[in-house]
């Protein structure tokens, strides 16, 4: 869009209320006054107009505004329109139609505000390019972000059905190894508490082993660790006690307190338990 599409419907409207304007002045007063003296009217508003009008465009090609300047135009603007309106009103014919016409010099005003309007907002043919460079740029990054994220929710989905899947073969091969272990488990269960095995085992090993009653366990599932028996260690008497405390009170000078001797003879690896243990200290210490 450039400048002629907003100038050229002012200029040809400013025309065409010249000429309504001067042709009305001259119908209107040339049967009261002499045709120059209508003339000189008409062209009076008229270049009155014309020349606010050039005084305002000029102001505005300078990026400069005058009120007053646009006061008389408007001025000017309003006169023109008041000599239709007034040629309407008196006329005996067709006042409707007069009327209709008579907004245009307002008209023309108001289009030459819109093309100043224009001006002043008007970019330069670069920056009107960088802008939709901006804009496309702006459009495509939309678009590959849209893309990308379709892409990865479709990654996503065919992921999750994927270990979904899997997750559901590991979970029937699961339950179908736990049920062929159960049913496996109960077989052996049923074979050793059975009476007829029993008995079959006695019929074979009686022969062998004379006297020896077979037995069998079911088998343990994962590696096993024999555990050491714990050999207990013998009580002390309490001379034995007695001796002890008092080695270990005396072990040090000064005496050991008896919480320290508690804790030495614990560490030596003696046994006692702590009633016994107060009492020999007491017995010791006296």
């Amino acid at each position: 869009m450039n400048a002629k599409t907003t100038v050229l419907p002012a200029v040809a409207m400013t025309a065409v209320s010249m000429v309504l304007t001067l042709a009305v002045v001259m119908m209107w007063l040339g049967a009261a006054v002499p045709w120059p003296v209508a003339l000189v009217v008409g062209l009076g508003i008229d270049g009155g107009w014309l020349a606010t009008l050039a005084y305002e465009r000029r102001l505005a090609a300078q990026g400069d505004h005058s009120t007053p300047v646009t006061v008389v135009g408007w001025g000017f603007g309003l006169v023109a329109t008041g000599v239709l309106i007034a040629h309407a009103l008196t006329a005996e014919e067709n006042t409707g139609a007069w009327l209709a016409v008579a907004w245009l010099p307002l008209a023309a005003k108001a289009l030459w505000l819109v093309h100043g309007l224009w001006e002043r907002t008007a970019l330069t043919a670069h920056a009107l390019k960088t802008i939709r460079s901006i804009q496309q740029e702006a459009r495509d990054e939309a678009a590959v972000a849209r893309s990308r994220l379709r892409a990865d929710a479709v990654t996503e989905e065919t992921r999750l059905t994927a270990v979904t899947q899997a997750g559901a073969r590991i979970a029937h091969i699961q339950a179908k190894t736990a049920q062929t272990l159960s049913a496996a488990w109960s077989t052996l269960e049923a074979a050793r508490d059975g009476e007829d095995t029993a008995r079959a085992l006695t019929c074979v090993t009686g022969r062998v082993t004379p006297g020896v009653t077979p037995s069998w366990e079911l088998p343990i599932w994962g590696p096993t660790a024999p555990v050491p028996a714990l050999d207990a260690a013998p009580a002390l008497t309490d001379g034995e006690l007695d001796r002890l405390v008092d080695e270990i009170r005396r072990s040090q000078t000064p005496a050991l307190s008896y919480r320290e001797m508690s804790i030495r003879f614990r560490a030596a690896g003696h046994s006692a338990s702590e009633t016994r243990l107060r009492a020999a200290w007491k017995r010791v210490v006296a």
